[in-house]
């Protein structure tokens, strides 16, 4: 199967085009043009994987050049998104135009084309702050952010190409994925990042919400089960551990494994606004191992803590945190 990966420059982009190469996918990775030819992480992946990867560099907002990307391919992992929340809260139209309108180029390249099937990435984010626990896909959608908002719209917008058209979409909706190569806009690269670097005052936004954390390695998993599994068509599948800690407990954690001591400082340019805080993310994933046979690798506090100390060890390798501006606010 010719499989193109939109979004594949990025975190869990080049995870999941890794992951297909390695499981003997023909892939073609989309990755966002730039005029140094750079192509993002994939540029530091495994370079027997790299050779063998078709990559092609464009907008996902542009259709013409989407359509040419999905032409051959039998099915599209998109995950081409502007991700960052509180960018959204700065440049919300250019979330709309990325994440909504991107999905839509996407979804009519797919429909022209014919049975070409779509796996689309969502996020925990369209579920707001959890109104039961464990969050099923059944829960409410509520976009407390304009990020949010376009991932709400992007996921219905693919799944109306299944209603109205029989486009075949799948929407995987992950819960928050951490490991190597994420940016410090996320939570978990800018606690260890700083504390890797020595510093013992520890610079983050709330401390109380809570999260339900996903080792990349079974994200990765689980949208590859997703596309290989015709019973996830026109479905929506939470991809979770079904385990939630807090980010202040996460941060304790993760100074335990590192052996030091440190003092958290709660900074208002950290923070989102009150009524914008998604207070608990934790999701339900009976879904995923019944449709999908999936389960998480990484479950449990156990299983986080692993996933913690391979992380912690990737950014503990000099040439690696080089790559970050420690301490500094990433918007």
């Amino acid at each position: 199967m010719k499989v193109l990966v939109t979004g594949a420059d990025g975190f869990i982009g080049s995870h999941l085009t890794e992951l297909l190469v390695a499981e003997g996918y023909d892939v073609r990775a989309m990755v966002l043009y730039n005029s140094f030819d750079t192509h993002g992480w994939l540029d530091h992946i495994d370079k027997a994987a790299r050779r063998q990867l078709e990559v092609v560099a464009g907008d996902i907002r542009d259709p013409h050049f989407v359509r040419g990307a999905v032409s051959g391919c039998e099915a599209v992992m998109n995950l081409a998104a502007l991700i960052a929340i509180p960018f959204s809260y700065v440049a919300p139209e250019s979330y709309l135009q990325t994440n909504a309108l991107g999905a839509i180029n996407v979804a009519q390249a797919a429909r022209d084309r014919g049975k070409t099937r779509i796996v689309h990435v969502s996020t925990s984010e369209v579920y707001g702050t959890a109104q039961f626990v464990p969050i099923t896909e059944e829960h409410p959608l509520v976009a407390q952010s304009p990020y949010a908002a376009t991932k709400i719209a992007a996921d219905q917008l693919m799944l109306s190409y299944w209603r109205s058209f029989g486009t075949p979409v799948a929407v995987a909706r992950p819960f928050n994925t951490y490991g190597p190569r994420q940016s410090t806009r996320a939570v978990i690269p800018t606690i260890i990042t700083q504390m890797v670097a020595g510093n013992r005052r520890i610079e983050l936004g709330a401390i109380h919400p809570t999260r339900d954390f996903n080792y990349v390695e079974d994200t990765a998993r689980g949208m590859l089960a997703v596309l290989r599994s015709d019973a996830a068509i026109g479905e929506v599948i939470n991809i979770g551990s079904a385990f939630e800690i807090s980010v202040g407990d996460t941060a304790a954690l993760i100074a335990e494994i590192l052996g030091v001591e440190v003092e958290i400082e709660q900074k208002e340019q950290r923070k989102r606004p009150e009524s914008s805080e998604v207070e608990r993310l934790f999701a339900a994933n009976e879904k995923a191992r019944r449709v999908l046979g999936w389960s998480p690798q990484y479950g449990g506090r156990e299983g986080f803590r692993r996933g913690l100390t391979e992380t912690i060890a990737w950014f503990s390798d000099p040439e690696n945190l080089a790559r970050y501006r420690v301490g500094g606010y990433t918007l």
